[in-house]
């Protein structure tokens, strides 16, 4: 019986295990592949509190030396369901079921990448999926934003601030953002939006060279000249296997507030699984450490 399960080894995840174990609860952390989350693919992290110019994996990996250090256990199995009878949890996973106290849902996120001809060899070298993560590597350089929400017209006025000139593209006409994001965009004499036009290919060896893109309609081709595309066509959580312990909203994420309590007594949900307004390295962090927090106080409350 461990005090704290936590499921996800990225950086809420790891965050979650350094203060758990500061707290004295025994502690295991199950990742499915290798600690770290998304932020291992990111060549260069700049924009994490006083580690600039720092390799996602090496961020990654000295936090998981520093949960370890803790006493931290890491179990690399894959999580299979959460189930809960009188007040004890157990986590499923493809390595045997663990009981708990209490545990820690921080299995993430992924961000929907663009289905087009080039854009999976380019990622992360000029293809990205955080504006807000990677926008400042092409500031006075020309990108474009993929998407039509809330998201998309958000990073397309960020990079607006960067970047020399921001195409926003969109295969509808119409928007799901909403009225005022979309009057921001508009005011900014930098950017450019394009309806209906899809992607087409992202050209380029090394580096994003150009981004070709076509109109729905016509079928006409362009090819902009940007060094940079950032796709804002949302992002996929994987709580599918918790629906029936743990209340979802209808995108598929855990409903909790700040203090990361789902609606399940004892269970607790930090980082890009859960419901919030920014998903980011320092929130996942901020999260773990809140959610394990909550944890220690539960634990002690019961005793």
């Amino acid at each position: 019986m461990y005090d704290t399960v936590i499921i996800g080894g990225g950086i809420a995840g790891l965050t979650a295990a350094v203060y758990a174990r500061r707290a004295g609860l025994s502690t295991v952390v199950c990742e499915a592949t290798v600690c770290g989350g998304q932020i291992i693919n990111s060549p260069e992290v700049d924009n994490y509190p006083a580690r600039p110019h720092v390799a996602g994996w090496q961020l990654a990996a000295d936090l998981q030396a520093q949960a370890e250090e803790f006493g931290a256990e890491i179990k690399f199995c894959a999580v299979t369901g959460l189930s809960v009878k009188s007040g004890k949890k157990t986590v499923h996973t493809s390595a045997g079921d663990l009981d708990a106290k209490t545990v820690i849902i921080a299995n993430g996120a992924e961000h929907r990448r663009l289905d087009c001809d080039g854009a999976d060899r380019l990622y992360q070298r000029g293809v990205s999926a955080c504006a807000t993560c990677d926008g400042a590597f092409f500031r006075g350089r020309e990108c474009c934003v993929v998407g039509g929400g809330n998201t998309a017209f958000e990073d397309a006025v960020y990079l607006s601030s960067l970047a020399s000139k921001v195409y926003l593209i969109n295969r509808r006409s119409v928007f799901r953002a909403e009225p005022k994001l979309v009057s921001a965009l508009k005011s900014k004499e930098n950017v450019e939006i394009l309806t209906p036009w899809v992607p087409e290919r992202v050209l380029g060896e090394q580096g994003v060279e150009g981004f070709e893109i076509k109109n729905v309609d016509t079928g006409e081709k362009r090819t902009l000249p940007v060094s940079g595309v950032f796709a804002a066509i949302g992002m996929i959580p994987a709580n599918g296997i918790f629906s029936g312990t743990v209340e979802l909203d209808e995108s598929g994420y855990i409903k909790a507030d700040e203090s990361c309590r789902t609606s399940l007594p004892g269970v607790f949900a930090a980082g890009d699984t859960r419901v919030k307004a920014l998903r980011q390295l320092v929130t996942a962090a901020a999260d773990g450490a809140v959610a394990a927090s909550q944890a220690a106080a539960y634990i002690n409350l019961a005793l």
